[in-house]
């Protein structure tokens, strides 16, 4: 619907809205990209924290190896005495500068004063380094950190005689060997990742292919069924079993009960166009008959006329059960439950149809098993009941039976009606419920009705939460059962 907006001159102006379809996404790059994310940004994020581990291992291994040298330098300076013994201090220092030049790292010797007495590089001799690693250690705490320039200075003390700290050895190494081990296990994992990444892709690409064609090939069937190809199916090819065949079988089952509804739609429209054109033709064959004839006797005109009201009566009648039969599949006819004594409704049944039995020499019998409550719509049911004793006095010959038997159990009553007439052929069982179908087709007008009685029965014994059940064999006779619910789990439909 347009909006509409009325102006204060009185004009009238409609404002369109386009509804804008949603985009199409496929559900390849759904899949893929799923993947991608659940799949490929886990292994990043782990593999950046695995090599985050490697580097901080490294370091702290660094770490120690520098603490452990500076202690060990230290110990030295402490034996012989570095500060106040200057015989030594030489040699020391030729150790020294040997060890760092060896290990590949700075050494720097300070006084308690934090002051460089001695430097590997030459270049801080005579300086004071303030450090926080240095004013530690001559608090005779050894440390080893690491600098924001990529460096690491590990600081031990000086322990001279008496306990006093003498001095600090500090020395200074570069982590730029550890980031370049790093950085090449990186690149060689970043490698595997991004291989790992187009071996995915790849994958994916193939996999979603198996899951998206079929899909594909389901969506052209179902369209084109809808333009009203109702011949179309899958083809199953898939020699494993999975959701995807399970639904290409569930569509061509679909199509196939789509395919018996416009069959049976079609039929049932030749159905009703020849039900309905049989009394038009005779009205028109006896309407003609009178005016084409010349001075017709009154006995004539009556005779006709009782004819012509005969064959309206009956379209009548087919045009009601036809509206009844849409009603009820459109729900629109509401069932009156109430609590009734199905005995008292069989022997009211057996009482009107009794006098039809009796015209073809049919014996007629009702059992009542047990007396039986049900709540039912009583007088819909019994035009479903009557329906069927009608049909098997109808199809029985003279001289046959019909045995009708009223049971029940805790949940259930039974309603049987068997009747020794001519039976139903096996391959037409299931279909005797057909709107229009008859089983003896030669005897339609002998036997009157519209062929629409069964039709009925079957829709209101359905409206009841019921069943019908039949057996029969050809030339032998038929037995229907009619099963219905004691209690309704509804009180109106």
């Amino acid at each position: 619907m347009n909006p509409s907006i009325s102006l204060q001159n009185g004009e009238l102006v409609t404002i369109l809205i386009e509804k804008k379809e949603a985009p199409f996404i496929s559900l390849r790059w759904v899949l893929l990209i799923t993947y991608v994310i659940v799949g490929i940004i886990p292994l990043l994020l782990m593999a950046n924290t695995i090599l985050h581990s490697i580097e901080e291992y490294f370091i702290e291994e660094r770490k120690k190896e520098l603490l452990s040298e500076a202690n060990v330098i230290a110990g030295q300076l402490a034996s012989y005495d570095f500060f106040v013994n200057e015989t030594n201090q030489e040699a020391l220092q030729e150790m020294i500068l040997t060890t760092s030049q060896d290990e590949d790292f700075r050494v720097l010797i300070l006084d308690s004063a934090a002051r460089v007495v001695y430097d590997t590089g030459y270049e801080e001799v005579g300086k004071t380094y303030l450090l926080p690693e240095v004013l530690e250690a001559l608090e005779n705490k050894d440390i080893a950190k690491e600098q924001r320039d990529g460096t690491v200075y590990a600081a031990a003390s000086i322990v001279g005689s008496g306990s006093q700290h003498d001095g600090v050895v500090l020395i200074a190494d570069s982590l730029q060997d550890v980031s370049d081990t790093v950085g090449n296990i990186a690149g060689k994992a970043y490698f595997l990742l991004a291989t790992l990444l187009v071996i995915v892709i790849i994958v994916m690409i193939v996999t979603s292919q198996l899951f998206t064609e079929p899909l594909k090939r389901m969506i052209q069937v179902i369209q084109k069924m809808a333009e009203g190809h109702l011949e179309q199916r899958i083809v199953v090819k898939n020699r494993t079993h999975n959701e995807i065949v399970d639904l290409a079988l569930s569509c061509n089952h679909m199509a196939d009960q789509l395919e018996k509804v416009e069959s049976s739609r079609q039929q049932f429209v030749s159905n009703v166009s020849h039900e309905l054109k049989t009394p038009l033709s005779s009205i028109k064959v006896l309407s003609e008959s009178i005016l084409l004839q010349e001075d017709v006797p009154k006995e004539m005109y009556v005779e006709f006329l009782h004819d012509i009201n005969s064959e309206i009566d009956r379209m009548s009648a087919i045009i009601n059960d036809l509206l009844t039969l849409v009603k009820l599949d459109q729900k629109e006819i509401p069932l009156n439950f109430a609590e009734s004594d199905l005995n008292h409704m069989m022997e009211g049944i057996i009482k009107r149809l009794t006098p039809l039995a009796d015209v073809k020499q049919i014996q007629m019998h009702y059992t009542k098993e047990k007396d039986v409550l049900a709540v039912v719509d009583e007088m819909k049911l019994t035009l479903a009941i009557s329906n069927l004793v009608d049909n098997a006095v109808k199809y029985t010959p003279e001289g046959g039976s019909v045995q009708v038997t009223l049971d029940a159990d805790h949940q259930n009553a039974f309603i049987t009606v068997t009747d020794t007439g001519i039976g139903i052929p096996e391959e037409e069982v299931n279909r005797i419920f057909e709107r229009f179908y008859r089983v003896d087709k030669t005897r339609d007008r002998e036997t009157g009705g519209t062929g629409l009685g069964l039709s009925i029965t079957y829709a209101t014994v359905m409206m009841h939460n019921g069943s019908i059940k039949v057996n029969s064999k050809e030339n032998e006779g038929t037995t229907m059962q009619v099963r219905i619910p004691l209690r309704q789990t509804h009180t109106a439909v």
